[in-house]
């Protein structure tokens, strides 16, 4: 396969995946926008530039399944994200569905790498 259109499969697979990432990583704490960046770069070896989470994180944010709230840092100001009650469903329903059918796939597919 040729090495673009695998970058192309990774890619849209890390963005759609995102947005269940980034409701699991804010289950664990807030963070900030570029906490979220880093924190999924350390856990999958792929960077996630800003023009793609900022909107991810509105998204969420607009659906009701994240807040984030401007709080000072030195000089600067910085927006925390949390995982709301409507998030923390969301992310146990999808958690459900992995569960009992996309988990048994994945766990195929990762069994034969």
């Amino acid at each position: 396969m040729p090495a673009s259109i695998e970058e192309d499969l990774i890619r849209a697979a890390t963005r759609g995946f995102s947005r269940i990432f980034v409701l699991w990583l804010l289950s664990h704490g807030s963070l900030s926008g570029y906490g979220i960046m880093k924190k999924m770069e350390n856990l999958t070896k792929r960077s996630l530039n800003s023009g793609t989470m900022y909107p991810v994180l509105y998204e969420l944010e607009r659906g009701g399944l994240i807040v984030g709230e401007w709080a000072r840092k030195g000089r600067r100001m910085i927006k925390y994200y949390y995982i709301t009650e409507e998030g923390s469903k969301v992310l146990e329903n999808v958690r459900e569905l992995f569960g009992k059918t996309i988990g048994k796939i994945l766990l195929e597919f990762l069994g034969r790498i």
